[in-house]
């Protein structure tokens, strides 16, 4: 694997410590700026919101582009906006940093996720898939409790820093690494980009991967009072075990990297169903400690090992949109993790935190039963 595939996984580890880690500082936020803990949560649900939006419009500004140029635009703009949120005083100008910073933070996974693939050999893909969303799973176990650490010691504005001084070397390293002739302008143009992404079967793989990600985020946005209203584990525990998560995840697509370039379809059908059955046993087990922390790294590695593989089949199929597809699955990731917690809060409100894993398992079960119903219909063709 290329050096330069390993430099983009370590942006995308700075990039997602800044999309989590707000998890830990809320309070600090909220107190400093003198607003409520909701408003200071809406600083969550802002970058959601612009991952979504941005994902599939960002890349489109890379056709003018080279890839290299591209990269580096999102990353400055990403940087700046982390200065700005540091050293402002202002809530609004704070929110509207999170923003800008989820729309160049959507722009550049894109890009990079096509980049990774067009400088990995031809028949590595999800090999290249897992190194990049292998620095989102370093972030959930390094560098979010390594920002509550740091708003622990230094205040909520000294993780704001340490972001935009972890970026500085991923700009080198795109400088210096990332070809300058690799224009994403190369191939079919916007219109036949488009008209690429309209295969059937690229509309189920984003699909299945916005199913398999709504599962994933449903429980883990509330695997803190799951783990501590249901188990009855102590909230001293909750780093450990979100780095436990973490841990699993990194695992998954470490693993999902390794065989999901060769055995893609056995590795996605046995990943489903282990899936389903580790959800369902999540939900069952969900009183019992022992079992919620085996679940939780076993659950992290499945979500994230099946996750990666469909993201890795997108951009196989995606062959004739080599600018766009990047985009699509990283939108696709992002509906899922912005509806799955909105269908955990409404099973929440009627049946209590122990349903959240029973909705999981049954998000999975949909992409199970699209997959096959798909399989069924193409056999017959």
């Amino acid at each position: 694997m290329p050096f330069a595939v390993y430099l983009l996984g370590l942006a995308v580890f700075a990039q997602g410590t800044s999309e989590f880690m707000l998890s830990g500082l809320m309070p600090a936020i909220a107190r400093d700026l003198g607003v409520s803990i909701p408003a200071a949560g809406l600083l969550t649900s802002a970058f959601a919101a612009g991952m979504v939006v941005g994902a599939p419009l960002l890349p489109v500004l890379g056709l003018r582009l080279s890839r290299r140029a591209a990269l580096l635009a999102f990353l400055a703009a990403f940087l700046l906006a982390h200065v700005v949120g540091a050293a402002t005083s202002s809530y609004g100008v704070l929110l509207a940093t999170r923003v800008v910073a989820a729309l160049a933070n959507a722009g550049f996974l894109a890009v990079a996720l096509v980049t990774a693939v067009d400088l990995a050999p031809v028949d590595a893909k999800a090999r290249a898939t897992s190194v990049l969303l292998g620095g989102v799973t370093v972030a959930c176990v390094a560098g979010v409790p390594g920002g509550a650490l740091l708003g622990e010691v230094w205040g909520w504005r000294s993780a704001f820093w340490a972001v935009a001084v972890a970026l500085v070397p991923a700009v080198v390293a795109v400088l210096t690494s990332v070809p300058a002739s690799a224009p994403s302008a190369a191939g079919p143009g916007l219109r036949g980009e488009v008209r690429a992404l309209r295969r059937p079967r690229l509309l189920v793989l984003l699909l299945l991967g916005a199913l398999v990600n709504g599962a994933t985020f449903c429980t883990f946005t509330y695997l803190a009072p799951l783990l501590t209203g249901v188990a009855g584990l102590g909230a001293e525990w909750m780093p450990a075990l979100l780095a436990l998560f973490g841990l699993g995840s990194f695992a998954g697509v470490t693993v999902s990297g390794r065989f999901g370039d060769r055995r893609p379809v056995r590795l996605l059908a046995a990943g489903g169903i282990a899936l389903v059955a580790g959800w369902a046993a999540f939900a069952a087990t969900a009183q019992a400690p022992a079992w919620a922390v085996v679940l939780v790294f076993v659950q992290g590695a499945l979500s994230f090992g099946v996750g990666s593989t469909l993201v890795s089949q997108v951009l196989y199929a995606a062959t004739g949109a080599p600018t766009l597809a990047g985009g699509f699955a990283t939108a696709a990731l992002n509906v899922g993790a912005t509806a799955g917690p909105w269908l955990g809060g409404l099973s929440i409100a009627s049946f209590g935190f122990r349903s959240v894993p029973w909705v999981s398992a049954a998000l999975v079960t949909c992409a199970l039963a699209v997959a096959g119903t798909t399989y069924l219909i193409t056999a017959r063709r």
